[in-house]
């Protein structure tokens, strides 16, 4: 009992839901991680090679997006990619200024020398999906644009190269990146032009327990428990883990041979407790003769690289971050 309110649900320390709607997100779990989850505010002035914008997209719905912009001397006029970024969080929980994120898209944009653009994305279970995938294809439309001159953004205007527009996603932002690529593949979005899709560790699953979520081991950043009790929140009312955000594979969704994607790199985890259900993605994708290739992270478990403590402790985390973004790194250099 909590200031007279009830706890119905609690998901791993993550999340807590009460009995009259309200919900806290208040981290509860082992203090000495709670940082990775704390807000890092914006700097026009480059820090470490890297500036960081905040703005709002959309004045009527309040979207906003994080700019990241590298300090990167683009030599005979050459301009640079954008990522677009859609956060994991089981469409319920994180921010985009998260420090875990932070750490990581600065990296992200030094290495691959391109924009960042993380979308601020609304969240069940007071918006559930496809709330958080109409906000990635804003975000699009918002890119457009500005490439069209309707809306003004220097940073964008003076360093983007709207021909090579990318979507990366953390876990629950991997189902993102192929929802949104496949709205794209729809539209008209000129003179933008969507390059590639990164999923890293994307939360595909299915109604029937997978073998690894079975026997793989449960880490601080999935757990059974989030798995089921998150998309219990975030999916549409009445709908079950076949849906086609969360198993874009199955029967229930449009099928693969007919979406117009662009090509794909699908980040996967050894150890992650969803890998299966990853690779029947692959799979599929494959059939349906998708340009799709896989970059695995030997070793390790689902979201490992935004384990900063892990990172700093263990060198072979430390190097499995590298080698991923390495290779993210390469997929946009080379599209």
């Amino acid at each position: 009992m909590t200031n007279g309110k009830s706890v119905i649900l609690d998901v791993s320390g993550w999340l807590r839901l009460f009995d009259d709607g309200s919900v806290d997100r208040t981290w509860t779990g082992p203090p000495e991680v709670k940082f990775v989850a704390e807000s890092v505010p914006p700097h026009d002035d480059f820090i470490d090679g890297v500036a960081v914008r905040d703005l709002v997209i959309d004045r009527e719905s309040g979207l906003r997006v994080r700019i990241y912009l590298p300090e990167v001397k683009c030599s005979g006029g050459e301009k640079l990619p954008v990522v677009v970024h859609f956060h994991g969080g089981g469409f319920c929980i994180s921010e985009a200024d998260w420090f875990m994120y932070y750490h990581t898209y600065t990296d992200v944009v030094k290495s691959a020398e391109a924009i960042c653009v993380s979308v601020y994305l609304r969240r069940a279970p007071e918006h559930r999906l496809p709330a958080a995938v109409d906000d990635g294809f804003s975000a699009l439309r918002w890119l457009q644009s500005v490439a069209l001159g309707h809306e003004i953004e220097p940073w964008i205007i003076e360093n983007a190269d709207f021909n090579r527009v990318f979507l990366i996603g953390d876990s629950s932002g991997g189902n993102l990146v192929h929802s949104v690529a496949a709205l794209a593949g729809e539209a008209d979005l000129s003179p933008v032009k969507l390059a590639g899709g990164i999923p890293i560790h994307p939360g595909f699953v299915r109604s029937e327990r997978s073998k690894s979520e079975i026997e793989n081991p449960q880490s601080p950043f999935l757990t059974l428990d989030m798995v089921d009790k998150f998309l219990s929140l975030a999916l549409p009312e009445g709908s079950t883990k076949d849906h086609p955000i969360t198993c874009p594979m199955g029967a229930n969704a449009q099928p693969l041979e007919s979406l117009n994607l662009p090509p794909f790199l699908l980040c996967i985890a050894e150890k992650d407790l969803i890998i299966d259900t990853e690779m029947e993605y692959y799979e599929a994708m494959k059939a349906a003769n998708k340009e799709v290739e896989i970059l695995m992270s030997k070793g390790m478990g689902h979201s490992f690289y935004l384990n900063k403590i892990a990172l700093k402790m263990d060198p072979e985390t430390a190097a499995a971050s590298d080698h991923l973004f390495a290779g993210i790194a390469r997929f946009i250099k080379q599209h």
